[in-house]
């Protein structure tokens, strides 16, 4: 295997001890009326760590990556960022909300999200969205703002796109474009919802690409996917998700070889 395409598990050489705690996820429950979709989800994500969230439809995952944030309120549990616990109350009708918006806002520059299906700004050229957020939200300067969008830009291969509206792209331009804008916000984590399954099989690779390179950097991602071997090939820890559960978990080498619980044994087996 080549440097290039080398796991991020390889690269990310310091203990989890070692390393600063990003994202911690505790007793996680999400319900939609009488539907339990999450039970009791809990994990931690350290600073470098690549955490792959596979699962069949209906297992819960992107409510998970919504729900951490808080783009959906968990009915039960709680998020911490850096330490920092969401704070949350009740809505009176037995779930939770945040309790402090403006808490939940600081956070999210903190969290970005890159969507299925994108989620541009159409109005907008890929410059103007690129730079919206440091500008409006964060206060970064235009000057400063559009130096950072142009090379992030360059960064994904759009350098020649800067004028040009969401519209006149392909699924994959948009979606490198959507990555560009996330990464404009300069998180602490990026949070990946099956960032593929909108796009065309031929531009596929093109995104997952990008993506690989933020993970040689070590840059702390959870990812959810149903790209099975590009999972196994850059993420360093694997949470299968089965009926809103944590059904097992672990290193990429011991999921996708040596499976123990039935379900995932069967899931595995169903995507070979």
């Amino acid at each position: 295997m080549s440097q290039e395409e080398a796991p991020a598990s390889s690269i990310t050489e310091a203990p989890t001890a070692e390393r600063p705690e990003v994202v911690r996820v505790e007793n996680l429950h999400k319900s939609f009326g009488s539907l339990e979709v999450l039970k009791g989800i809990s994990f931690t994500a350290h600073e470098g760590d690549v955490i792959a969230i596979i699962g069949g439809s209906g297992s819960g995952k992107s409510t998970l990556l919504r729900c951490i944030n808080m783009l959906e309120p968990p009915t039960a549990g709680s998020v911490s960022v850096h330490g920092e616990t969401i704070a949350m109350k009740s809505d009176g009708d037995g779930g939770l909300v945040p309790a402090d918006r403006r808490q939940v806002q600081r956070i999210r520059t903190r969290l970005a999200m890159v969507f299925q299906s994108f989620n541009l700004w159409q109005h907008m050229t890929l410059l103007g969205n690129v730079i919206e957020v440091p500008v409006h939200v964060l206060g970064v300067p235009r000057a400063e703002a559009v130096e950072r969008a142009r090379a992030l830009l360059d960064r994904v291969g759009l350098s020649d796109k800067e004028d040009v509206y969401p519209a006149f792209l392909s699924g994959g331009q948009q979606q490198r474009a959507a990555i560009a804008r996330a990464l404009a916000i300069q998180p602490e984590v990026m949070l990946f919802d099956e960032p593929t399954s909108a796009l065309d099989p031929e531009l596929v690779g093109e995104v997952l690409s990008v993506i690989r390179d933020l993970a040689h950097e070590r840059r702390t991602m959870v990812l959810v996917t149903h790209e099975m071997s590009f999972a196994r090939e850059v993420a360093n820890h694997i949470i299968f998700l089965a009926e809103g559960e944590i059904e097992e978990e672990g290193p990429p080498e011991a999921i996708f070889d040596n499976p123990k619980s039935e379900r995932l044994q069967k899931f595995i087996g169903s995507i070979q």
